[in-house]
């Protein structure tokens, strides 16, 4: 089975934001390497682990565009020169403050305030790129849950191959997989504190497209590179 691709935001490698996220989850994306998590006095480190296994498989990041398989005709040279040229026209966009909340079974962070500037490079990122996406097949269905999607969801998964893209996106940074409500607020709190010294101290800006790669199912997403906006 072919290798699938996401277009995602990550912040800059070693940079403070990427560091509290890069840990949080314990991986390091860019180098494929675990890394050790934090000492957190709301959660132990055993339990800290086995929170963040589903997103620590694909890094700490915010889906722009949700994986996909390229399309027969394209490469990835070819999406990644897509991707480089479309991020020489968007304009970088503030996230701050932004904050801790739990967003139905899982923590994530969030912007306080969704601007319609992110909202539109989101959807820009959707569908500037969708040429070089691969048709969805049955298994890409299946683990959408069609089922369970309303009408409009459908109509978006089968139009852009995800669901929760244009009017019903939700820029997010996920820090934990599903979670019990009691375990959600023992991570918000965890996470609180050092969210809000990163507000103050160094102001989050969506300023890059990231490249991620999965080259087999089920194999941990690599962010392989990075293309700033400079419009």
């Amino acid at each position: 089975m072919m290798a699938r691709y996401a277009i995602y935001f990550a912040p800059a490698h070693g940079s403070s934001w990427w560091k509290f996220g890069a840990r949080w989850l314990g991986r390091d994306e860019s180098r494929d390497c675990n890394l050790v998590q934090p000492a957190l006095d709301e959660i132990g480190p055993v339990e800290l682990r086995e929170v963040t296994t589903e997103p620590r498989r694909y890094g700490f990041h915010a889906t722009l565009k949700a994986p996909f398989r390229l399309s027969r005709s394209h490469t990835e040279g070819d999406l990644l020169s897509r991707m480089q040229a479309l991020a020489a026209t968007l304009k970088p966009v503030s996230l701050v403050p932004m904050q801790v909340a739990l967003l139905g079974n899982f923590v994530a962070l969030v912007p306080t305030v969704v601007s319609d500037e992110l909202m539109a490079l989101a959807a820009t990122c959707v569908t500037e790129l969708d040429d070089v996406r691969a048709p969805l097949t049955e298994t890409d269905l299946a683990r959408r849950r069609v089922d369970l999607l309303d009408a409009r969801e459908q109509e978006l998964l089968h139009q852009y191959g995800y669901p929760h893209v244009l009017e019903r996106f939700r820029f997010h940074l996920t820090l934990s997989g599903p979670v019990t409500s009691s375990t959600g607020q023992r991570l918000l709190q965890a996470a609180s504190d050092p969210v809000a010294r990163l507000n103050t101290q160094t102001p989050l800006v969506l300023e890059r497209l990231c490249l991620f790669v999965e080259s087999a199912p089920g194999q941990p997403f690599k962010r392989i590179a990075d293309a700033g906006l400079s419009a």
